[in-house]
């Protein structure tokens, strides 16, 4: 699961990127190629879509595991952006953190209301989630820039972060379990230092629980250091971006930073397994690589190139508003799932009703939930580009 950029600056220029008061359009269609990719993973259709449209079970990589953490990079590049406009425009920083904190409130708030619609069972209503996340990192990273923009300080978080994860789940005792590697299997799917942190501290409120047993949750509390990492590398693309460097010198110091962080991050992934519900060192890097890989090819295509038209533009638009749309996909499944289609002697939903009745003209493994999905996607860009073009932005 994944969610849309917090940080936007508001002003929207393509130019040189020597003002950091202009916007970066390139951001926005990276934004939008990973929440449009993150719409259709999340409504894939159910049982017998591709593998690549489904998470990994556990250890392990697939396209679909990259949506969430390409938003927690985009975030800090766009704190970059954000922040030091508002302060190059008299802004104070004391204005700034306040508004960071708030911000942050309203999307921890806003997750809880996603998790627990439509529904809202108080006994097991889930605090952890995407847009919690998303939040945290927000919060911690951008009052981090905040109050200091040197990029070395930057360097030494991330290393801190990413050294200081692996230190905690592989040599840390698990109280009542014991050693990871030698009690219990390394990075064992339910006995770990993250899960077991997360089940006293939020028994029965996990995502995944039952009444007798708590398990774990994807977005625990103490894989949100190793996240803070993804977003620092966010934050130092954005470093980067805002320098005085030409664009072509921009567009090879993102091509190397992408080649650098994902040979290491495989390199690391033989002893710390990729792994997105634990968020392991290896895969802030693995999935930090693909997100400058991304990032470096909307940036030669719109920046360097100028292209603003064809594939680029629903790309635009959903990245422009990205929370729309992101609250929009996350709520209309719930409204679906009120109404019931009769078929046969079966009562079915609407999805299981569509992918069904597809399958007989898409015979092929795999296309009838794709069909799903990239309906349900076409479906949520609708109001999002009637707010586009009336100019109306969610924001918080």
């Amino acid at each position: 699961m994944t969610n849309p950029s917090l940080a936007e600056p508001r002003q929207q220029t393509i130019s040189k990127p020597a003002s950091s008061s202009k916007r970066l359009l390139s951001l926005d269609v990276v934004r939008g190629i990973t929440i449009a990719f993150m719409i259709m993973v999340n409504n894939n259709g159910g049982p017998g879509s591709w593998h690549f449209m489904n998470h990994a079970e556990w250890n392990g990589l697939t396209p679909t595991d990259l949506v969430f953490p390409t938003f927690a990079f985009v975030i800090g590049v766009s704190i970059v952006f954000a922040f030091s406009a508002r302060l190059e425009r008299g802004a104070s920083r004391s204005e700034l953190a306040r508004h960071t904190v708030i911000r942050a409130i309203v999307l921890i708030l806003f997750g809880i209301i996603v998790n627990s619609f439509p529904l809202f069972h108080l006994e097991h209503m889930r605090f952890y989630g995407v847009l919690q996340r998303l939040a945290l990192c927000y919060l911690v990273v951008g009052l981090f820039y905040l109050y200091d923009q040197r990029a070395s300080t930057k360097w030494m978080a991330l290393a801190a972060a990413l050294i200081g994860y692996w230190i905690l789940v592989r040599w840390v005792p698990i109280p009542g379990i014991g050693m990871p590697g030698r009690d219990v299997p390394f990075m064992d799917m339910n006995r770990n230092l993250v899960s077991w942190i997360d089940q006293h501290l939020f028994p029965y409120h996990l995502y995944l629980y039952s009444p007798d047993h708590n398990v774990r949750d994807p977005e625990g509390l103490l894989s949100d250091l190793p996240a803070f990492g993804t977003t620092l590398m966010g934050v130092l693309a954005g470093i980067w971006l805002r320098s005085n460097r030409s664009g072509k010198t921009k567009t090879y110091g993102l091509a190397l930073a992408s080649f650098c962080s994902l040979l290491a991050g495989y390199l690391w992934s033989l002893a710390f397994p990729l792994n997105k519900n634990m968020w392991t060192s290896s895969f802030v890097l693995v999935a930090g690589g693909y997100s400058l890989a991304l990032l470096t090819l909307c940036y030669w295509a719109v920046e360097l190139r100028n292209w603003r038209r064809g594939w680029t533009y629903p790309c635009l638009v959903f990245g422009s508003n990205a929370i729309a749309a992101y609250m929009f996909s996350e709520l209309l499944p719930g409204i679906l799932g009120f109404f019931k289609i009769s078929s046969g002697n079966r009562t079915m939903n609407i999805e299981q009703y569509f992918v069904s009745h597809v399958s007989s003209f898409l015979p092929a493994h795999g296309w009838a939930p794709f069909a799903w999905s990239f309906t349900f996607t076409a479906v949520c860009f609708v109001p999002v580009w009637i707010l586009y073009r009336r100019k109306i932005f969610l924001k918080v």
